[in-house]
């Protein structure tokens, strides 16, 4: 049964959230922000986090910037623009929905994600530990080694880049990513996988690795260099 934690100050959008949630099955754990997230994180274990940007003490941003565990997390906001969405990913946000959303809309992304990530509850890293030619994958941390050079990515990134990998040389659409590694269809205007291309790029720069291992093809989709 899924743990969701719910970050969030306004009273009234957290328990409407949480009663619908519970009557879906899921078990709720609610706070008010930032800090008291980081307090629960402390106490229980969770499957996923909804997050809330716009908080007193600490808000979402801060919350992303300050935890330390690998669990994914949607971010929720009234406000929806390109920059919030962009800063979010970067910090490691897995997905975001902008206010007011349907539970069904929800529930569909909170069970992609889900499936899609399986939590490593030991410490013994061999088992999740695979390597493909010179590519060392990490599931417990969701990092790559390439040689020498550890990338740390998120769930997301992870999973797009390994998607990728194992069609090297081969063009992917668009479309194609939207369905098998974000469980759900391309909207006209959605530019979730650009960003999460985008800062998988950026992390392999900043990792002084080629940004080019991942390619656009322009009016078609993604490749990753053979």
């Amino acid at each position: 049964m899924c743990k969701v934690l719910v970050v969030d100050d306004e009273l009234v959008s957290r328990e409407m959230l949480a009663n619908s949630l519970l009557s879906l099955g899921y078990i709720v754990h609610c706070v008010d922000d930032g800090l008291q997230a980081l307090e629960a994180l402390n106490q229980y274990t969770f499957d996923l986090i909804l997050l809330d940007i716009d908080m007193p003490k600490l808000d979402g941003f801060g919350f992303l910037k300050t935890r330390t565990n690998k669990l994914p997390v949607i971010l929720v906001s009234s406000k929806n623009s390109e920059d919030r969405r962009v800063k979010g990913y970067e910090l490691g946000a897995d997905d975001f929905l902008s206010k007011p959303f349907s539970i069904r809309e929800l529930s569909a992304r909170m069970t992609a994600l889900i499936r899609r990530i399986d939590i490593v509850k030991t410490n013994d890293e061999t088992s999740s530990r695979f390597k493909v030619g010179e590519i060392d994958f990490n599931e417990v941390d969701t990092s790559i080694m390439v040689g020498h050079r550890k990338l740390k990515l998120t769930q997301t990134e992870f999973d797009l880049f390994r998607y990728l990998f194992d069609r090297k040389g081969e063009v992917v659409t668009k479309q194609e990513l939207q369905r098998s590694v974000l469980n759900k269809e391309l909207g006209q205007y959605d530019r979730n996988l650009d960003m999460h291309i985008s800062n998988t790029r950026r992390k392999l720069a900043e990792t002084e690795l080629p940004k080019s291992l991942i390619n656009t093809i322009r009016g078609q989709g993604y490749s990753f260099s053979a």
